[in-house]
């Protein structure tokens, strides 16, 4: 029985290898569309999506910890996301706790303490296995723009100055976590080869925008495109946030492609398109 049923997945891989991109791109869009029809039905409760987002970014952290701790080695990682991540968690747990303490601040708090365990192991215990020489992107490229976009466009709820800090502190922890994991694709494409357990950790990371993403498109679809436009006063803070949310869904969607086609393939070591 085991035999024909990986006979079978084998004959429907090979069909949808044989595709062309086209064909590939509509059996993806399909493939989502199926997911988020089930997490509509299967989820009443839509802020569940943001936890199971918050928990597989951080079970993908927990994968790069394994790694560290029984390879003994960084390479193939990239500091600089690391700490884009340990930045955006950071100002989230503050604006979190701030507000009240809940099942989000607990896993912001878990996965602030991994990433800044991650980050003094590249730094100092694994240096030398860091490759600082691929890790060459840019921070300013993120973080001003970033932080300019916080001053703009942002959550004003509070007209107090403690309040108005919290929004555009939210605001920059968002846009900067849109495009976190930008150092480490610039990395691999650097390096051409990536090793499983980093590619394992991008990829949680792109389920983990799948499920945030859900919620936006499913809240869009419900409320008829309202749910853009609820805030109001003026600003656009919410039209923001769900562009970064694409962004980042969009960011990661080409190398979930690869990483399933390798798999697929039976490969141990992605490679990455120039």
């Amino acid at each position: 029985m085991g035999r024909k049923r990986n006979a079978s997945v084998n004959v429907l891989f090979q069909w949808v290898r044989s595709q062309s991109m086209k064909v590939k791109i509509l059996l993806g869009a399909f493939l989502a569309l199926c997911g988020l029809v089930a997490l509509k039905l299967w989820v009443k409760n839509h802020q569940h999506f943001f936890i199971a987002s918050e928990t597989i970014h951080f079970l993908g952290i927990i994968v790069l910890i394994y790694k560290l701790t029984i390879q003994k080695t960084c390479s193939g990682l990239s500091l600089k996301t690391q700490e884009l991540t340990a930045g955006f968690v950071a100002v989230r747990l503050v604006c979190n706790t701030l507000i009240k303490v809940d099942v989000h601040a607990v896993i912001d708090l878990a996965t602030l303490i991994s990433t800044a365990w991650l980050i003094y192991m590249i730094r100092f215990k694994l240096k030398s296995t860091y490759i600082k020489e691929l890790d060459n992107f840019r921070l300013y490229f993120v973080v001003i723009p970033a932080a300019t976009l916080a001053l703009v466009f942002n959550p004003y709820t509070l007209p107090s100055l403690s309040g108005r800090i919290a929004s555009v502190l939210w605001a920059f922890g968002w846009y900067i976590e849109a495009v976190s994991v930008l150092p480490q694709l610039r990395l691999m494409q650097n390096a051409k080869m990536i090793e499983p357990f980093t590619s394992h950790y991008v990829f949680a990371l792109g389920i983990s925008r799948f499920f945030a993403c859900a919620h936006w498109i499913i809240m869009l679809y419900e409320t008829k495109g309202r749910y853009l436009f609820l805030v109001g006063y003026g600003y656009l803070w919410i039209v923001a946030a769900f562009l970064c949310e694409m962004l980042q869904t969009f960011i990661l969607a080409d190398f979930c492609y690869y990483y399933i086609k390798s798999y697929v393939q039976g490969q141990l070591i992605m490679k990455m398109p120039v």
